[in-house]
């Protein structure tokens, strides 16, 4: 069998899971005999790119990729790329719910115009690094540090049918690492499923789910009790009582304290662990 399935597979199938395209079959210049362009064109004619890198796919692509995505965020959750996957192939209607949540509050509505993004390109480091002490932008920063990564590591949307719900999705991915610095955990994989169990509650995600679930199967015996006797509820607690994350404008809030951004969105204090 090998690799024949794929080469069998639709072009903008194999496409999405990074094969290449043949230039011999399928992806040829357009023909000028419309019998051609009929029958060899179908999925062009189906479907189109929506917003720069959007890769179309029909329901059962993207339940192909939404399978072989959990399988290997399941074996590893480090996989950020294959996370990002399961997130887009199974989040439709909870993106919606999202995008509605968004449209309804001012700031949200805001945060859907101007589209902000968060990148190394967009914010002021040194600026921040040089903020007080338990300022927002100075623990987001630290975290940053700390923890060694970038918001720059962020995937851009590939597979959500939908321009705007591509950047509700985006904009969840780049509040990512201000949720840890909201909720003071770090990268580790206790933190990040304490982070997911809090988004699980706020977003409605599967893959935020799936993530909260399936993700203690890899802590040791004490880990895993601080999870469940500390971390769950008060993740859960702070998710159902929280307002919606995303209609928070970060941006505008470097300089507010976290102790007051945590209450003004109604996150609770983090537990002692």
């Amino acid at each position: 069998m090998g690799g024949g399935w794929l080469a069998r597979a639709p072009a903008s199938l194999r496409l999405a899971l990074g094969s290449p395209v043949s230039r011999g079959r399928g992806y040829r210049l357009p023909s000028t005999d419309p019998r051609v362009t009929a029958e060899k064109h179908v999925d062009e004619e189906r479907y189109y790119q929506l917003y720069p890198g959007h890769i179309p796919t029909s329901p059962l692509q993207k339940a192909l990729l939404a399978a072989g995505s959990a399988f290997m965020a399941l074996y590893n959750p480090y996989r950020h790329d294959m996370v990002a996957v399961l997130g887009e192939t199974t989040g439709s209607l909870a993106l919606q719910s999202l995008r509605d949540r968004m449209r309804q509050d001012p700031e949200g509505f805001q945060i859907l115009q101007e589209r902000p993004r968060i990148r190394l390109s967009t914010l002021d480091v040194n600026g921040l690094r040089g903020l007080p002490d338990g300022t927002f932008g100075r623990e987001y920063v630290r975290f940053l540090n700390d923890n060694r990564v970038s918001p720059d590591t962020r995937m851009p949307a590939k597979f959500v049918d939908d321009e705007e719900l591509a950047y509700v999705i985006q904009r969840y991915r780049e509040v990512h690492d201000l949720m840890h610095t909201l909720l003071s955990m770090p990268t580790n994989m206790l933190g990040e499923v304490a982070v997911k169990w809090f988004e699980a509650v706020q977003t409605g995600l599967p893959m935020c789910i799936l993530g909260a679930v399936f993700g203690p199967v890899r802590l040791n015996a004490r880990k895993l009790q601080i999870l469940t006797t500390k971390l769950i509820p008060w993740a859960v607690q702070s998710g159902r009582n929280a307002s919606c994350v995303l209609n928070f404008y970060y941006e505008n809030r470097w300089e507010q304290t976290v102790e007051s951004l945590r209450e003004e969105i109604g996150i609770l204090p983090p537990p002692t662990i």
